[in-house]
């Protein structure tokens, strides 16, 4: 079945349906990851995007049970040059055409991505439409124009759970699954669910953590009345700055205890602390981001997800810059210059990606130590 994907300014790419038939908007993105499609399919900070894999062969390994970060996928559409119907991977449950198919995820294949990805490079990431039953490309264009852009849009609440749950699940090893955590943990932990991965969970968890989700508007009061050690701000989906219920209580708990806040967590404590955010060209998505430690002058490989950046020296009075992305100069991370509270807007717990930054969630229990007089 033919498929149609067309951008805002006009380009138009034809290939092949695959996944769910029908039609689709969203901001055409794109992910230069080799491996965990899978992963950045059920991540929830995709949420309003079409994501393009750079990697041209996707779907070799198939879907397994276990490789999810959340309930389901959330991206709104799914770009690849070459689909493969026939994986091979013993931990493989289905292929990814019956993945998109029953979660209702439209897709197209067979276009030529290295030139997409070159267009968004240099016009910028845009809305698109992709779309197996209208195959018209004035219409689709007129379409993508009308649809409603990410600035200034509340995402989280698409993403967020509906009440509070316990975490227990940690990482997983081969041949034994994911660990359950034994006995209570040494550190209570409430975590704001911005779209949280639920990786994150399990390196807390293995962190010593006793981890309670809590939903995204959850007030301030209530998650003291908690009488946590820490508190967790989450990744999510699009624009940080319509997220202001977030920042409100974020600012009632500054000073009450430590916080440590991962990509759009680390944007919302930046707003809170009386920064501005700005939308980056194309955004940082993949596993392979060079980030400086200031400290150290180590370089550490990470893996990012996010569209928008907190802008330089917005944040100086307040707290100091931490990390800094080796390819642009943008901020990856901030420390509050005299309370317990620090942030990167890159991925440690790296699912899919590189682990050279999982130290965070050991500095996070050295903070809730300290704090504790320990």
């Amino acid at each position: 079945m033919k498929a149609v994907l067309a951008l805002a300014d006009g380009r138009v790419f034809y290939g092949k349906a695959f996944g769910a038939c029908g039609e689709t908007t969203g901001e055409v993105v794109f992910n230069t990851s080799m491996t965990g499609y899978q992963e950045i399919l059920t991540d929830p900070s995709y949420c309003g995007e079409i994501v393009t894999m750079t990697y041209p062969q996707i779907g070799n390994y198939g879907i397994n049970r276990e490789d999810v970060e959340s309930g389901k996928p959330h991206l709104s559409g799914f770009v690849v040059k070459e689909y493969c119907d026939f994986p091979s991977n013993w931990r493989s449950d289905m292929t990814l055409n019956d993945y998109l198919v029953e979660n209702g995820v439209v897709g197209i294949q067979g276009i030529d991505t290295r030139a997409l990805v070159r267009h968004i490079r240099d016009k910028g990431a845009q809305n698109g439409i992709i779309s197996s039953v209208d195959l018209d490309p004035e219409s689709l264009i007129a379409k993508a124009r009308k649809a409603p852009s990410l600035v200034g849009q509340d995402l989280v609440q698409k993403v967020t759970c509906d009440s509070p749950y316990k975490w227990q699940e940690g990482i997983w090893t081969l041949g034994s699954g994911y660990s359950q955590a034994e006995g209570d943990g040494q550190f209570k932990v409430v975590a704001y669910d911005f779209g949280i991965k639920r990786n994150i969970l399990r390196h807390l968890t293995e962190a010593g953590c006793r981890v309670t989700v809590v939903p995204a508007d959850t007030p301030a009061q209530d998650v003291l009345a908690m009488d946590p050690d820490g508190i967790f701000l989450s990744n999510g989906p699009g624009d940080p700055e319509p997220i202001a219920y977030a920042q409100d209580n974020i600012r009632q708990l500054l000073g009450k205890k430590p916080i440590f806040g991962i990509c759009l967590g680390h944007q919302l404590l930046a707003l809170a602390l009386g920064g501005k955010t700005f939308k980056l060209k194309f955004g940082h998505r993949g596993g392979n981001q060079p980030v400086m430690r200031h400290e150290s002058g180590q370089v550490e490989i990470t893996s990012q997800n996010h569209g928008f950046a907190v802008e330089a020296g917005s944040i100086d009075d307040e707290a100091v810059q931490t990390h800094i992305n080796l390819n642009d100069n943008t901020i990856e991370g901030l420390e509050h210059k005299r309370l317990p509270a620090f942030s990167v807007q890159y991925h440690p717990e790296a699912s899919p990606g590189p682990h050279d930054a999982r130290y965070l969630f050991e500095r996070f229990t050295a903070l809730m130590a300290k704090q504790r007089g320990e």
